[in-house]
């Protein structure tokens, strides 16, 4: 029954917002007693803290499936993450802002473990990409790793992109257009334009 729950709030939060979703939601939807939900969770904070916990970890697990997938390139790996990333959140880009807003001390949580993986990552994927000649050996890579951090977080931001104006999906695709075309080698630049066509 947890797993059901946590299952459940996850899609009404990436949906909905962290705010708006109250208990009596949740029950309702999974046809439950209130009370059910609270021999698990003893309140709404509880239940968002291990929500978005399932959440990070369930997308950390997928991604890291994309990363070792055999005779994939990083640029590859680049485009794959953010669709997954895309479709997971769908067209949402409130759930972090409203984290952050109503609940500061999971947001800063989840924003700490966040960006360990994702510099972590993206090193990885930079130093791969400097081996196979598609991104330029003179990068520092320290200083990128923060940017690529920095700019995927700004993207989620709706006072710079308000959902009603942009749309994630050409959003990602215009970061990582940018993002890689200030990197890439002229090998590179040929790798990326296959996923420029294929918008």
């Amino acid at each position: 029954m947890r797993d059901k729950i946590l299952h459940k709030a996850s899609e009404l939060f990436l949906t909905l917002g962290v705010k708006s979703v109250t208990m009596d939601d949740l029950a309702e939807r999974m046809a439950i007693s209130k009370k059910t939900i609270y021999e698990f969770y003893a309140n709404k904070y509880d239940l968002i803290k291990a929500t978005t916990e399932f959440i990070f970890e369930k997308v950390i697990c997928e991604i890291d499936g994309i990363c070792n997938k055999d005779k994939q390139n990083p640029i590859q790996n680049l485009f794959e993450i953010n669709q997954y990333i895309h479709q997971k959140l769908k067209e949402d880009n409130n759930t972090e802002f409203q984290l952050q807003k109503y609940y500061p001390d999971i947001y800063e949580t989840l924003y700490e473990k966040k960006f360990n993986v994702v510099i972590e990552g993206i090193t990885e994927n930079l130093e791969k990409g400097i081996t196979m000649g598609l991104y330029r050996k003179d990068i520092n890579i320290h200083v990128i790793s923060r940017f690529y951090f920095n700019g995927t977080n700004t993207l989620k931001n709706p006072h710079i992109f308000p959902n009603e104006d942009y749309k994630v999906s050409e959003l990602i695709h215009e970061y990582l257009v940018y993002f890689i075309r200030a990197i890439a080698t002229p090998k590179g630049l040929k790798e990326l334009e296959k996923y420029i066509k294929k918008k």
